[in-house]
């Protein structure tokens, strides 16, 4: 029989009532996920979702590497099928993994028997594979506590499977079951970590960029497309709404206080963002914020850029050092393009000496000196839409 890929779930067991409603969710974004690597028949049975590739054609380990990136799975690994014999689990075994069974020293057979009906039960099939494969393999020794190589046999409804060591899962609940959120995406390193974490929670994305031209680059916008480009992997298909910035920047710089310019233009983002939020449908907005990293990230700033916003602001990242940070950004592929010399808009006009503990009262006198209501109208009128998708 051909291999397949078995995904084992994570806290989607954990739900209720509404248990079927996640798994179906994530067979969908599955099958969505794997239309770039062929054919595959893909199924929930017994907490376990199967790939089974349709024909030769099916590209395996394309398949394999982008269920790893599933939210909603939390261990993956290729196996393959035989008869419930115990006979057949043997030669299976031993032609399956005949690799890393002459290449380890020691090993163990770990049996899960979820078809109760098989007359043998777990100890009984890891003692008789096991017997044979010892036989078979008179260098290995038997280890069941650190053994070098595990071999797993898992009895299930319509067939056994063998299968080695299974590989993490991306964890965390199937994207679409969180409700939709608009995420503020710089070119920097924690507003695409910040994404990536609220979308491990079952959140699709919408993503907001300011982009200032003649300040910032084309460079730098096409930074933020393939960091964009780099979370489909994790999230999926997105849509990254480009915002103009430039006359609001321009208007903070020449009617507001120059210690206020990163605090006001952050309400800014916070309104446009919103806006972006009514016109998706989006029910909160997520920044890369984290507590007393620079200025406009003090409590007292915080409280005052998040006043603008009726929706809940989500900041993943708020309690987590930059050391936490970089160390998730490399691990989702993103740390390499974030630091790319390309500035973006957060870097124009800012500050010598920025306010780190403002008074409302006194933010709201200095936004009086501009058309909030007419450069956040003509900003969302100027929006430029790319979808993001995920390429092979």
């Amino acid at each position: 029989m051909n291999e397949i890929i078995l995904l084992k779930l994570g806290e989607v067991v954990l739900k209720g009532l509404n248990r079927r409603s996640f798994e179906d969710k994530l067979t969908s974004n599955i099958r969505r996920r794997l239309t770039h690597y062929g054919s595959f028949r893909v199924y929930s049975k017994q907490s376990t979702i199967y790939v089974e590739p349709q024909d030769g054609a099916c590209d395996l380990e394309g398949a394999y590497a982008a269920c790893r990136q599933v939210f909603g799975v939390v261990a993956v690994t290729r196996a393959r099928p035989c008869p419930k014999d115990k006979d057949a689990m043997f030669h299976c075994a031993r032609n399956y993994l005949d690799r890393e069974l002459r290449a380890a020293q020691t090993f163990k057979v770990e049996t899960k028997r979820a078809d109760k009906k098989f007359p043998m039960n777990s100890m009984e099939i890891s003692q008789y594979v096991g017997g044979l494969l010892h036989d078979e393999y008179p260098h290995l020794r038997v280890d069941v506590h650190q053994p070098d190589l595990r071999v797993h046999v898992e009895v299930r409804e319509k067939a056994a499977y063998v299968h080695g060591p299974t590989q993490p899962g991306a964890g965390g609940l199937p994207i679409g079951m969180g409700g939709t959120a608009v995420s503020l995406l710089s070119g920097g390193i924690d507003s695409p970590v910040s994404s990536y974490m609220i979308a491990k929670r079952g959140v699709q994305l919408e993503l907001v960029h300011f982009f200032s031209p003649p300040y910032t680059s084309q460079q730098a916008l096409e930074k933020v497309c393939a960091l964009a480009g780099e979370l489909t992997g994790w999230c999926g298909r997105m849509t990254l709404h480009i915002v103009p910035f430039t006359e609001i920047q321009e208007a903070i710089r020449r009617d507001c206080p120059e210690d206020h310019f990163t605090l006001i233009m952050r309400r800014f983002m916070m309104r446009l963002a919103e806006g972006v939020a009514r016109r998706t449908g989006a029910k909160a907005l997520v920044t890369g914020e984290c507590l007393g990293q620079v200025a406009s990230q003090t409590m007292d700033a915080l409280t005052v850029s998040g006043q603008v916003c009726q929706l809940p602001v989500l900041r993943p990242v708020i309690g987590m050092d930059k050391e936490e940070i970089i160390r998730i950004s490399r691990r989702i592929g993103t740390f390499e393009t974030s630091i790319l010399p390309y500035e973006d808009c957060c870097t124009v006009f800012t500050p010598r000496h920025p306010k780190t503990h403002p008074h409302l009262d006194e933010v709201l006198a200095y936004e009086q000196a501009l058309d909030i209501g007419g450069l956040v109208q003509r900003a969302l009128d100027g929006v430029e839409r790319r979808t993001i998708a995920m390429g092979k």
